[in-house]
């Protein structure tokens, strides 16, 4: 039997989505800045033996050196990215949605039982209820992630103003490469997120849309009355 059951709430769909194209802009307007200087090389005696982004790749793609249109696309996003994960966070604070979120004290065990089913190695899935373990893991890391992002790129952005800020981070220097490694790690997560939505399915992808799911729900077997009951 069919029923239709509720998954996720209006606000925590509401964020999901509208992060989802300030973040997109936030990594190309970053990528952006990034690509005018790029600075981030494996160098040993005087030799370059690795740059994360080579020549032939800016030549390939014709990319030019736009840095003033960068920051401004990352420096006006960054406040809605900051506001948006704010509200976030204290909608799962109120609503106590959090509790649905945090990973547990046998998460990362179940993770990589998660792991090893969904590459079809392993053939039953750990019990979970609205997020499996490895979801806890993923979207708690993100929030961390997104934490990260705001202090390092304030680090970055005023490193006078906020000096502080910018010592918590290592150092002016130390704040770019934390910032760039975490931007690898949305684009990394982005990528699994996308793989996992498909495997889901439909079904799952609709709820994140309309909030509601189709569950498959075993009706309960109707009580029987003894003939004497009947009777009287």
């Amino acid at each position: 039997m069919k029923a239709i059951k509720e998954k996720h709430s209006l606000a925590m769909r509401w964020c999901h989505w509208v992060n989802f194209p300030i973040l997109t802009i936030m990594i190309w307007s970053g990528m952006l800045i990034y690509w005018a200087n790029d600075e981030y090389s494996f160098t040993l005696f005087g030799h370059t033996f690795f740059r994360f982004f080579p020549e032939w790749f800016y030549r390939y793609l014709k990319i030019p050196y736009r840095l003033s249109e960068g920051m401004a696309f990352h420096f006006l996003f960054m406040w809605f990215f900051t506001l948006n994960g704010i509200l976030y966070i204290l909608y799962t604070i109120i609503s106590g949605d959090w509790r649905e979120l945090v990973p547990k004290k046998n998460s990362f065990k179940e993770a990589w039982l998660v792991l090893l089913h969904d590459l079809h190695i392993r053939k039953m899935a750990p019990p979970q209820k609205k997020y499996n373990a490895a979801q806890r893991i993923a979207y708690t890391a993100i929030i961390f992630m997104g934490i990260g992002s705001v202090v390092t790129g304030l680090a970055i952005y005023k490193p006078v103003q906020f000096y502080y800020l910018t010592w918590l981070s290592g150092g002016y220097h130390f704040a770019r490469i934390l910032h760039f490694a975490l931007t690898l790690g949305y684009v990394f997560f982005f990528v699994i997120h996308i793989v996992q939505v498909f495997l889901a399915g439909w079904n799952n992808f609709r709820s994140v849309i309309s909030g509601f799911e189709v569950v498959n729900e075993t009706p309960e077997p109707a009580i029987q009355t003894n003939n004497d009951e009947h009777s009287k």
